[in-house]
């Protein structure tokens, strides 16, 4: 498919989105993964928190692993390490979700390969709410 594709495939992608896989996504308000999926949140855009040791987080069920999510995922957007990606991505293409997305300062070529393989979108070392504030600033 693509590896870190265009501003319009991305403005197209981010338009299509509905319902996010947020992998990593701590409940503690200061951390980036809190602010970006809050953020998304506000644009109205349904977070599924997924993290192993966090119940609820922005009002929403966490689920330990994305296995164990039971509705469809349009977009898996990933905090964590660029080696533990790959794995991620493994996880992730059983739920057919539209798109991986790396946040900043996460990349890996072994997950794009995997992601572009199995027919997905994916980004990475990009911040989904940069993004999405820079190509869609009306809010959708």
């Amino acid at each position: 498919m693509y590896n870190n594709p265009s501003d319009e495939k991305i403005k197209e992608l981010l338009s299509q989105f509905k319902t996010i896989a947020v992998v990593g996504l701590s409940d503690k308000p200061h951390r980036d993964s809190y602010k970006v999926a809050q953020y998304l949140q506000q644009h109205g855009y349904r977070i599924i928190p997924v993290h192993p040791r966090v119940q609820e987080v922005l009002g929403e069920r966490a689920y330990k692993t994305l296995a164990e999510i039971p509705d469809q995922v349009d977009l898996v957007n990933v905090f964590r390490k660029s080696e533990e990606t790959p794995q991620v991505v493994e996880e992730a293409i059983p739920l057919k979700p539209q798109a991986i997305w790396l946040q900043l300062g996460i990349s890996n070529e072994a997950a794009a390969k995997l992601a572009t393989n199995a027919g997905l979108a994916f980004i990475q070392n990009k911040c989904i709410k940069v993004e999405h504030a820079r190509l869609l600033a009306d809010g959708r």
